[in-house]
């Protein structure tokens, strides 16, 4: 198999801390959500982070197998992750794909929308890992 990208990114702090990326692109301060009891202000974490690379890579999953298909689509992919807690000491991640896709009829944006699901690396990294709930939106 052959690596055609990759890239480390350091946390620091862990959800009161920093990520910073190797080239420095990505350098953001995560704090626990205000709705955990965290503070108030301008922080990520580490849900909207998995949720904003999901949605990129679902998109761009999308659009490749639409191409393969000699199809031209617009698409938006909105991915939503809860963090789940099954006990106090047990979590869970859980997934809604919100996918609109313009430039062709439902039947064939569903199928394409499924085989995005079954192309995109997210997709197979947490197959039977994670419930991910899939959505075609008009």
């Amino acid at each position: 198999m052959k690596t055609v990208y990759q890239t480390t990114v350091k946390a620091v702090g862990g959800r009161d801390g920093q990520v910073s990326s190797e080239d420095g692109v990505l350098t953001l301060d995560v704090r626990v959500p205000q709705s955990m009891g965290g503070p108030a202000g301008s922080f990520t974490n580490p849900e909207q982070l998995f949720a904003a690379g999901y949605a990129a890579c679902f998109d761009s999953a999308l659009n490749l197998v639409a191409r393969q298909q000699k199809l031209k689509i617009n698409s938006t992919v909105s991915a939503t992750v809860g963090l789940q807690m099954t006990d106090p000491t047990n979590f869970n991640l859980a997934v809604e794909l919100a996918v609109q896709i313009e430039g062709t009829d439902k039947a064939t944006a569903q199928a394409l929308l499924e085989k995005a699901h079954a192309t995109c690396p997210y997709s197979k990294a947490i197959h039977n890992n994670v419930q991910v709930n899939l959505q075609l939106i008009d």
